[in-house]
């Protein structure tokens, strides 16, 4: 028996020694979940949540998923970071600066950051190589990364790596100077670059680990690197993930909250309310469905409060290249959606009011958005940029019009006569993981068909599940009109304006009949890169992108509603803790933010944001490296 023992720990002694590579082993802290009852008089570490929409893949170089990148954003560290007023500061860079012409960014690296596997394992330390590896990665046409237009609209020579016509990598400009020195050279002066670096696109990746794994990389918790404030413990696809706070991570002292818990439930949105009530999660969105039940509560009224506004941008986009099966009439529609007239009659028949009311049955015209581009998200010499050109009169102009709508309505019929067959069958999916976007289906449908007539138009609502819901939707060009969102990328108007581009996987504008123009590209392509190469003068340039945002209005491309977030949810969470950005991944981090033993409410958080608004502008008046 003795000799069996020796024997077998030989053989675990030599394979261990034989082990392809070793890494050094560095626990990582796991905290256990606090009960109820002690919930309030310990310090809170554990934060608990429910979901409904499944994340498809961890690869950040890969998805532009906000829901995907968020985990992300919690896992791996970018150059620079947000405090909470908006402030850059360093992440995983210390120090940066630009050449005189702006064309060349330099970046020093933070040393002695490691990478580390799910186990705790450190892996290897955060190069300036890594970054040169992720950019290479999302170059490859190959790999399929739907945020490598981001990466080749601005750095040297990235687009022509990307297209092929150079197959040379070190061309490209993305360089490590040295272990600690990362150097990017732009293919134009670009201002606003230093606010793009926030996005998941920019994340570095470690090369050796990323060749040990290579497709695999991103599909669970293990075949995946981190390096931020947490790690992905537990990953059980439509079951639970926990994040716990990476105990080696170089700004532990500033991650409070200690373990995070998902529980998965296609019915979260209507449970997480009732979870939160009893002490099983510590934050939950209340539904429109249930709000009026928790505002006329004296107990549960306290413990609401509304939600922070964003900058994401909620509009119904006409689609170009239907891709849809026969039943709904795919020819059809592509006829009925190229006439002018057709597209006029829905646009001006769509209630922007009675579809912000789904969700904000209070103040449904703090969220009216006429504009693509939210107001308050960029100025030009103390002017906002919706009030530039042709902006300036959309902004202000109510897009509801009935007799307007009955007007195009009749030319639509007269022109398409013979043509395309009345009436025209509307496919309109829509998620079912919102409660919301589910009875704002139904509220359009029946407030178009009721003003068109549904001799014009047969509005079918198709109800789909949230996991996959923006690949096997949007993407795949599987709709006739659809509800889509769009967050800023960067400080630039570029940003809302590109997602239409014949890059984007919007509605494909550029596809629509009748806008070609001699160099064989359509108006808005043209008038997007007259904007993209005034690099100089930014008064010019903003004028330029208000001018080809008003032209996707105006030509009724597109449907702007609603400025995001708004409604009310009951958290543990305090919103003016978090990092805030309108862009990039900073805004999705957990660190920094503490959990509450009571949750906010209404009047703490008006009273919050105010005093928040004064520190903010008192920050910014002191300025930003």
């Amino acid at each position: 028996m003795r000799r069996l023992v020796v024997f077998i720990l030989s053989i675990f002694i030599f394979l261990w020694g034989c082990s392809p590579k070793e890494y050094k082993k560095v626990p990582v802290a796991l905290e256990s979940n606090k009960s109820v009852a002690t919930r309030g008089t310990e310090k809170l570490q554990d934060f608990r949540y429910l979901y409904s929409g499944e994340v498809t893949t961890l690869n950040y170089l890969k998805t532009n998923s906000s829901n995907e990148i968020g985990i992300a954003s919690n896992l791996v560290d970018s150059l620079v970071e947000y405090d909470k007023f908006g402030l850059i500061k360093p992440a995983l860079a210390i120090d940066w600066e630009v050449s005189e012409d702006n064309m060349v960014w330099t970046f020093i690296l933070r040393q002695g950051v490691n990478w580390y596997t799910v186990d705790g394992y450190a892996f290897a330390e955060v190069l300036a190589q890594d970054f040169v590896d992720s950019a290479k990665y999302i170059l490859d046409l190959n790999n399929d990364s739907s945020t490598a237009n981001i990466v080749y609209g601005v750095i040297k020579n990235a687009e022509k790596y990307y297209r092929g016509d150079i197959t040379d990598f070190s061309q490209v400009g993305v360089k490590a100077i040295d272990n600690y020195k990362l150097e990017y050279t732009l293919e134009k002066p670009v201002p606003y670059f230093l606010s793009m670096i926030t996005h998941a696109c920019f994340l570095p990746i470690n090369g050796e680990f990323l060749k040990e794994v290579g497709d695999k990389f991103g599909t669970d918790n293990y075949n995946f690197l981190y390096n931020g404030a947490y790690i992905l413990d537990t990953f059980e696809p439509q079951s639970r993930r926990v994040l716990i706070a990476n105990d080696n991570y170089w700004d532990k002292e500033h991650v409070y909250i200690k373990k995070i818990v998902g529980r998965y439930n296609k019915e979260a949105l209507t449970l997480a309310p009732e979870l939160f009530i009893r002490g099983e999660v510590d934050s939950a969105k209340v539904s429109s469905i249930v709000l009026d039940e928790w505002i006329n509560n004296p107990e549960r009224e306290k413990q609401i409060r509304p939600n922070r506004a964003n900058y994401f941008s909620y509009f119904y986009s006409f689609n170009f290249n239907p891709n849809f099966a026969e039943k709904f009439e795919p020819d059809n529609w592509e006829l009925a959606v190229n006439n002018l007239a057709f597209r006029k009659a829905i646009f001006h028949g769509f209630n922007r009011k009675a579809a912000v009311l789904t969700e904000e049955p209070y103040s449904p015209n703090n969220r009216l958005l006429n504009t693509i581009t939210p107001k308050n998200f960029l100025d030009f010499e103390g002017t906002d940029y919706t009030q530039l050109g042709s902006l300036a009169d959309i902004s202000h102009t109510d897009s509801f019009n009935k007799e307007l709508a009955l007007e195009y309505k009749e030319k639509a019929i007269d022109e398409l006569k013979g043509i395309a067959c009345f009436p025209v069958k509307v496919l309109m999916p829509y998620n079912t993981g919102s409660v919301e976007w589910a009875s704002r289906a139904q509220v359009i449908e029946q407030q178009l068909e009721n003003i068109l007539g549904i001799d014009f138009i047969d509005i079918i609502i198709d109800a789909r599940p949230p996991t996959g819901f923006l690949s096997k939707t949007r993407r795949s060009g599987d709709y006739s009109i659809l509800e889509c969102n769009w967050g800023p990328d960067f400080a630039d108007p570029e940003t809302y304006t590109t997602p239409f581009g014949p890059d984007g996987t919007y509605n494909y504008p550029h596809l629509a009949l009748g806008y070609e123009e001699d160099n064989g590209k359509s108006i808005y392509e043209n008038m997007l890169n007259i904007a993209k190469r005034e690099v100089y003068n930014m008064g010019k340039r903003y004028k330029l992108f208000a001018e080809a945002e008003a032209f996707l209005i105006n030509q009724a491309f597109v449907i702007p509603y609603s400025v995001g977030s708004g409604g009310y949810s009951a958290s543990r969470l305090n919103p003016f803790e978090s990092q805030y950005s309108p862009y990039g991944i900073s805004s999705s981090k957990f660190k920094g933010q503490k959990i509450m033993e009571k949750p906010m409410n209404t009047e703490q958080f008006n009273e919050s944001q105010k005093q928040w608004e004064i520190e903010r502008r008192k920050a910014l008046k002191a300025g930003n490296r």
